[in-house]
């Protein structure tokens, strides 16, 4: 009965010797009943130990801060909604956001510092995890000096000399002198900014995420000196790695933000962005005679715009376009060997492929039924363990393809593919799976590998190809696949009459995963490959698990006549067919694909076909949704369009605003024209609809709502619904209102 608490044996260490021979002659029994015995024992002492941290508020458990947060009073803010009772993930999740741990930690040190501008900067930080600037308004004034009284460190008028002052204007860092302007910061009708009391509090509320050392995307067809950071080949600002400020009293700078790189701040300081520990970084073996094993001195890096590639470098020197994420070499001066780079981009959340820290599962020891070597026709019971097989530049192997033929030689039932290093991995991969066994191909964690694929057949597609056998898993985390979709089959039948197998347990999983909209992207972050699946379901008796992922289209064909439908299982997902008019999830040739989904927290671009909907919770549709069976399961807190083919929905979006106007007007022309007008102002809006810009599926700051609040808890709908945002703003506002100086109004302002 292995156990990974170290204290399991602790009663039958303390039995005498004699008794443990005796117990080990018997195959350990008592051994058994003392383990029992003492996992209850140890439940109970931990429990004791944890009702001392209690008493801390930087070791109580998740239940007690609302205890300790209402003995110094603190107050919840009931405007951003009520805790929950903690028993499943999202409600205790939320109850973080509400009562944040780290605000109640510093709420005595906060009423101290009331008044003051920079713990405005820590309240964004504490109560709603976002970076933030505090801006007080009033020295943005254009107003004279008295000439007895000369202030020259004031901001001034407009100098057109200055360029990088203009780079700046309306942004948190402005340095330019405005006229007055009398509106509130914090009005509900129209916001103005420059008022003697106005403070505004910038908050960032995209991520900067790195990708460490990996290959740079040559762009061939612009030209062999023409690079981009992102190994997909498109265009995106690169962002900022923020450094941590010196002391709580500083008030935020460029550097101290997860802020896109401005070309001319870049220009002017390339010192504090580029480096092994900055915010970029390139690395070009043996070119113009630099140490291969350091990146290129940050001297021969020069600032351009990179727009259409005429920029020139001088020789011996790198221009490097941050806004664009571009940099090319000079045209007689390519070169020779491999191109590495180090960058950050910026997104939203812990989706798809990256380098952020994610949970790993590991497969445990399992007991199996083996031949017996020495009664041939038997079988004995045996304990295996996982086999691991690590693929890295310093690793026993360096190919996804060699780590593959030694597990199929060794055929172990439970085994992990772990690939170790950022890179980009080319091999054409056919993977096998036997019955029962179980297969992880995943990324280390923090490491982003990229799996592309080619066209290296002219007769037979080139997917990433994984055969299911019965009983058998296949799991895919942490990876990034572009060029090709994965296609996943089921085992082959061996007579043409034989009936399919059914599941026995069979599973496919997808986790923190992307496989590329579209295959791969141009420049401009448009799909190469529009109307091809990502994913491609072929005659599988296995369920299909997605999480944390973003995938494009999913297209499946299953025997509609002689099998039950699949199940689909999605969650804090993108699904993206790359067009409204292309299907997110169907079945070449059917009305529907041959699948049962049950969907939470998902972004869906694109048409779903599917048998059934089990349940959709808190999903936004943006086209339209068809099932052929109606009756079975429900859709709850969704944004569907009108006239979709859907089972019966519960507060969902537009059905909530229709129905509020059929009560409120009688008149039916009047009637249709305000239910058009309603559903125009509730359909979703997005910062970005495109796959590789930092945007990708946040919803707009002019969305409605009832889609940014119109989740079952409060929260948004749709795939970004656990960052929790509005109760975060709603929970910031009301801090910011408590600790502003006198007199002032201070506003909320996100920067991204």
């Amino acid at each position: 009965m292995p156990s990974s608490d170290p204290r399991i044996d602790r009663l039958y260490q303390l039995l005498p010797v004699v008794y443990r021979m005796r117990d080990a002659e018997q195959k350990y029994p008592l051994q058994a009943l003392l383990r029992v015995i003492a996992e209850q024992v140890n439940l109970v002492e931990d429990d004791i130990a944890q009702l001392y941290e209690n008493w801390f508020i930087e070791t109580s458990a998740e239940w007690a801060v609302p205890y300790i947060a209402a003995l110094i009073g603190y107050r919840p803010v009931f405007d951003a909604g009520l805790t929950s009772d903690g028993t499943t993930r999202e409600g205790r999740a939320l109850n973080r956001v509400l009562v944040p741990r780290r605000e109640v930690a510093n709420t005595i040190r906060y009423r101290r510092r009331k008044g003051t501008l920079a713990v405005l900067e820590l309240l964004a930080a504490d109560v709603a995890g976002w970076p933030a600037r505090a801006v007080e308004f009033f020295k943005l004034l254009a107003w004279h000096q008295h000439l007895n009284h000369l202030h020259l460190g004031r901001v001034r008028t407009a100098d057109l000399g200055r360029v990088d002052d203009l780079d700046l204007i309306d942004g948190p860092f402005d340095r330019l002198a405005h006229t007055v302007d009398v509106r509130r910061i914090d009005s509900s009708s129209t916001v103005g900014r420059y008022n003697i009391p106005s403070v505004g509090v910038f908050v960032w509320r995209l991520k900067s995420y790195s990708v460490t050392s990996t290959p740079a995307y040559c762009t061939e067809n612009a030209g062999l000196h023409c690079y981009t950071f992102s190994v997909l080949g498109q265009d995106g600002p690169l962002f900022v790695k923020p450094a941590p400020e010196t002391g709580p009293t500083q008030i935020a700078r460029e550097l101290n933000v997860p802020a896109p790189i401005r070309r001319l701040a870049f220009l002017e300081h390339a010192r504090r962005f580029y480096g092994t520990d900055g915010s970029l970084a390139i690395w070009a073996d043996g070119w113009a005679g630099f140490d291969p094993d350091q990146p290129i001195p940050v001297a021969a890096i020069v600032a351009a715009d990179l727009a259409d590639w005429q920029y020139v470098p001088p020789a011996k020197h790198i221009a490097v376009d941050p806004v664009r994420g571009r940099f090319a070499f000079p045209a007689g001066d390519l070169p020779k060997k491999g191109v590495r780079v180090s960058y950050h981009y910026g997104f939203s959340a812990d989706i798809g492929g990256g380098e952020y820290e994610r949970r790993v599962f590991e497969p445990a020891a399992r007991t199996v039924d083996v031949p017996d070597p020495e009664t041939p026709g038997a079988t004995v019971r045996r304990t295996v363990e996982p086999r691991y097989y690590r693929v890295g530049k310093d690793q026993t192997f360096h190919r996804i393809g060699d780590a593959l033929r030694q597990w199929s030689n060794d055929k172990p039932w439970d085994a992990v593919i772990e690939l170790t290093d950022s890179t980009v991995f080319v091999d054409p991969l056919n993977i096998t799976l036997d019955a029962d066994r179980t297969l992880q191909l995943r990324a280390a964690n923090g490491k982003r590998p990229v799996v592309r694929l080619f066209d290296w057949q002219t007769d037979m597609p080139d997917a990433l190809l994984v055969t299911m056998g019965s009983g058998s898993r296949f799991t895919l985390d942490g990876l990034l696949v572009t060029g090709r979709p994965l296609r996943i089959t089921g085992a082959e039948r061996e007579a043409p009459d034989e009936p399919r197998a059914p599941m026995c347990g069979s599973e496919v999983v997808i986790r923190h995963c992307t496989l590329v909209p579209g295959w791969a992207i141009d420049c401009d972050c448009e799909p190469k490959h529009s109307a091809e699946p990502s994913l491609e379901v072929v005659n599988l008796r296995a369920r299909l698990r997605v999480e944390h992922s973003i995938l494009g289209s999913i297209e499946i064909q299953e025997d509609e006549v002689t099998i039950d439908p699949i199940p689909v299982w999605m969650s804090d997902s993108i699904l993206d067919a790359t067009s409204p008019q292309k299907e997110a999830i169907g079945a070449p040739g059917y009305a529907v694909a041959h699948a049962v989904l049950t969907i939470e927290r998902c972004t869906v671009f694109g048409i779903v076909d599917v048998h059934a909907i089990e349940t959709a919770n808190d999903c936004i549709f943006t086209n339209c949704v068809n099932v052929a069976r109606r009756q079975r399961g429900c859709m709850r807190f969704c944004y569907v369009p009108p006239g979709c083919r859907t089972p019966r929905r519960y507060h969902c979006q537009p059905d909530l605003v229709e129905q509020a106007v059929r009560k409120q007007t009688t008149d039916l022309a009047q009637r249709e024209a305000a239910i058009a007008r309603e559903r125009m102002r509730v359909a979703p809006q997005f910062t970005s609809v495109r796959y590789g810009t930092p945007g990708y599926a946040q919803l707009a700051m002019t969305c409605a709502a009832e889609i940014a609040r119109g989740a079952e808890d409060g929260s948004e709908i749709g795939v970004f619904h656990d960052l929790f945002q509005p109760q975060r703003a709603a929970n910031l506002r009301a801090r910011l209102e408590e600790f502003t100086p006198a007199g002032m109004n201070v506003g909320l302002i996100f920067a991204t």
